[in-house]
């Protein structure tokens, strides 16, 4: 008689979790590290700003700035009498044309800083502080307009005149290499370095020959229509 077997059930040994470990480490990633505040952040943080109340103080700015603007033209009272052709050409021509400039160039602005907060839900402290040095330089517009519009032909305001244009573009252009960090959407910055490219070679003009660097100023104006042209290719 035969011993009784046993019921043994078989036993099957699974297989160990296989473990991936990845290690990612580039250049921009560990720049960001070092640079946190340079980061287009989508989330908020303990030392985080939310920009669109930001926003909310750049459109009364700019709104207050553009209609400055015109605060310089000549009024009512300057006159002794009903002006003729000559007077209002004499007196306005130059200061209408200053203005129509600055507001186009300001408007150019205004177009791109929107856009680029639309970008940045959240901003660092450093950032911020950028955008109000920004919105700083947009406020001191009206008094550099002014003198452009009466002095123009004046190399010296030409010249001071371009380089608030150029302080202006250089400080949009900052925020846009700092919104566009992650290199996906690096295209966006073209149109602020083509602003500030055009504004310093009119700067340029400007010590040599004032009566023509408004021409090259007005060509910032193309920087709104260069995103158009891009989206196109």
């Amino acid at each position: 008689m035969s011993p009784p077997q046993a019921n043994a059930t078989p036993m099957t040994i699974s297989p160990m979790p296989r473990v991936v470990i990845c290690y990612a480490k580039t250049y921009s990633n560990s720049v960001l590290y070092r640079r946190p505040w340079l980061t287009n952040m989508a989330e908020p943080g303990p030392d985080h700003f939310e920009m669109r109340r930001l926003e909310s103080l750049s459109n009364t700015i700019f709104g207050v700035a553009m209609t400055l603007l015109a605060y310089d033209l000549p009024r009512a009272a300057q006159f002794s009498a009903a002006p003729t052709w000559g007077e209002l050409s004499r007196l306005y021509a130059a200061r209408l044309i200053a203005l129509t400039l600055s507001f186009l160039i300001a408007g150019v602005f205004w177009f791109s800083h929107h856009r680029r907060l639309m970008r940045q839900p959240y901003g660092s402290r450093p950032v911020v502080f950028i955008n109000l040095f920004f919105l700083l330089s947009i406020i001191l517009l009206p008094v550099t307009s002014s003198l452009d519009g009466s002095y123009g032909q004046s190399s010296v305001i030409a010249v001071l005149y371009g380089l608030h244009l150029s302080t202006i573009a250089a400080l949009n252009a900052w925020l846009w290499w700092i919104a566009t960090r992650d290199r996906r959407s690096r295209h966006e910055l073209r149109p602020a370095l083509f602003a500030l490219l055009v504004l310093l070679l009119g700067t340029l003009v400007a010590a040599f020959a004032p009566q023509y660097a408004r021409y090259f100023w007005l060509l910032a104006f193309g920087g709104v229509l260069l995103p158009l042209c891009v989206r196109r290719r």
